[in-house]
């Protein structure tokens, strides 16, 4: 199992398998994992936004967050979320709204009462002269194919979109929101800039070349196979955890079972008869009585590349 290994589980368990409460793991994934795409990459012209580094005085708000999570919790709510992308924009409002940064979360923009132009994810305080829209993005893509030379060969799990189309609609549409004349009726500011917040992980075959330069270089990334190939050396030995949507940001720790590659092939075979949806999986190790992740990945119907390589054919007909 050593080849599915990932230094980035490695690094966030040394600087956060402190950390306990899901939720405070979940936020500090997405303020410490790298950028999905190269903010200095001129592909981007400068509207991608960067966290940077984590200051220590964040880290040890996270730490003190864990110890006492009642205000996320309550930030929260009672609501059961069933959308990952909602959730983590929920938990980066609560960081925004904490560090006093927040000026408004899920601001709508109506041309007329019934016509939703859009909504602003963040707008964030930018002095005097006005705001910052952020435009948040938390993705995961499977790479279709043998290299990654082209964003569109990027592609959801359901095969519903792709890197390419999702930064397009972004740019096109998304972090244009403040030039439309309806945005200027519930502004507080004038947008003075705006730019994109992109995390997510990317997931590659076995033999898959290096990713565009448009995206980060240390990027969160896994693995993804064909239900068939979990009988593979490659995956004998290994101890492997069903990963719930909700649990898709931070690496994995917990006391659950795991299972192994048989085990989780059969599994899956017996799921797919009646949900051809790919699944995503963390390869664990134990530490004490803890399972701790080491590398993820996503495990396809055995048809899913022929699917995939269908839809790429009909995005790129003319």
């Amino acid at each position: 199992m050593a080849v599915l290994a990932d230094t980035f589980q490695a690094g966030f368990e040394q600087r956060f398998g402190h950390l306990r409460q899901p939720h405070v793991r979940a936020l500090a994934w997405l303020l410490d994992a790298p950028d999905l795409l190269d903010p200095a990459d001129p592909h981007w012209q400068g509207r991608i936004a960067s966290l940077g580094p984590l200051p220590a005085a964040t880290i040890a708000w996270l730490r003190a967050l864990d110890a006492d999570p009642a205000p996320l919790e309550a930030e929260l709510g009672t609501r059961v979320y069933t959308r990952l992308g909602l959730y983590a924009e929920k938990l980066m409002a609560f960081y925004y709204r904490q560090h006093g940064m927040l000026v408004a979360h899920g601001l709508q923009v109506r041309a007329a009462r019934n016509d939703t132009v859009g909504e602003f994810d963040f707008l964030l305080d930018a002095g005097q002269d006005g705001v910052e829209h952020i435009e948040f993005a938390t993705k995961f893509y499977l790479l279709e194919g043998a290299a990654g030379e082209r964003l569109d060969g990027f592609v959801g799990p359901n095969l519903a979109d792709s890197l390419g189309a999702k930064m397009r609609k972004i740019f096109e549409r998304q972090l244009a929101l403040g030039q439309h004349p309806a945005a200027a009726a519930v502004l507080p500011r004038p947008v003075v800039r705006a730019r994109a917040l992109v995390k997510g992980w990317l997931f590659y075959p076995a033999g898959a070349g290096a990713a565009s330069g448009a995206i980060s270089a240390s990027h969160c990334r896994g693995f993804w196979c064909a239900l068939a190939e979990l009988g593979e050396p490659v995956f004998q030995g290994g101890q492997f955890v069903v990963l719930p949507r909700l649990q898709w940001l931070a690496p994995y720790v917990g006391h659950g079972a795991s299972v192994d590659a048989a085990e989780l092939q059969a599994q899956l075979a017996q799921q797919f008869v009646t949900l051809p949806m790919p699944v995503l999986v963390a390869a664990v190790k134990r530490e004490g009585e803890m399972l701790v992740e080491t590398a993820r990945g996503f495990i396809v119907p055995d048809d899913w590349r022929a699917r995939a390589a269908f839809r790429q054919r009909m995005v790129a007909a003319p």
